[in-house]
């Protein structure tokens, strides 16, 4: 498929087939993933893709729990599936989707240069998340769907010890995947280029098509 179209309607998919994700596919996928722009070229990423139930299930387990407490709805709470609806179907059934891969960073290879300054610490992600993102491109372009979380890597050190992660990793992140039980979306709901990108300065003219 063209790029552009994956990038467009690649989203974020929280209901799944239960067919597994051929290895073949992985491989392809994780193959495109690899040449994302990284600091130095130092690879920083290893991405450890799980299939196996009850390692799925006990990430199940941790996931669900961090988002009860995050949403304060415990199990048969009235306000479960309310608003939250979609999203929080996808929290109870997170080690029941058909692969969970989970994103592991390298902290040594990471270059924080924004760690001194007095806010939160995001420029570390710069070498991560570029590649994470094109293997969500690349599963898109073979009809595989994803979801993106980091809610888990509040559990990091449980995660650490169920899939056997070196101290000097992080998780960076997992994501969710599998084949799409419903269509891919057409058309996402974003901000228009005009309210996103700005000349010049930070208040300056909006960019414009032509």
């Amino acid at each position: 498929m063209e790029l552009i179209e994956a990038m467009k309607t690649v989203g974020t998919c929280r209901s799944f087939c239960d067919e597994p994700v051929p290895d073949a596919v992985l491989w392809k996928a994780v193959d495109a993933a690899r040449f994302g722009p990284q600091g130095g070229n130092r690879q920083p990423v290893r991405l450890i893709i799980v299939t196996d139930v009850e390692r799925k299930l006990r990430l199940g387990e941790l996931y669900l729990q961090e988002w009860e407490s995050y949403t304060g709805y415990s199990q048969g709470s009235p306000e479960r599936g309310g608003h939250l609806g979609e999203v929080d179907a996808f929290a109870s059934a997170f080690g029941h989707h058909p692969a969970i891969v989970v994103v592991c960073a390298h902290l040594e290879s990471l270059l924080a240069t924004d760690a001194q300054l007095d806010r939160l610490s995001i420029v570390g992600g710069a070498s991560v998340y570029p590649i994470v993102q094109n293997f969500m491109l690349a599963l898109r372009d073979q009809g595989v769907a994803s979801a993106l979380t980091t809610l888990l890597c509040a559990r990091e050190a449980e995660v650490q010890e169920l899939l056997a992660i070196p101290e000097d990793y992080a998780t960076a992140c997992h994501v969710a995947i599998g084949y799409p039980a419903k269509p891919f979306p057409r058309h996402l709901s974003r901000r228009p280029v005009e309210e996103l990108a700005c000349l010049q300065s930070f208040d300056g003219p909006p960019l414009q098509s032509g």
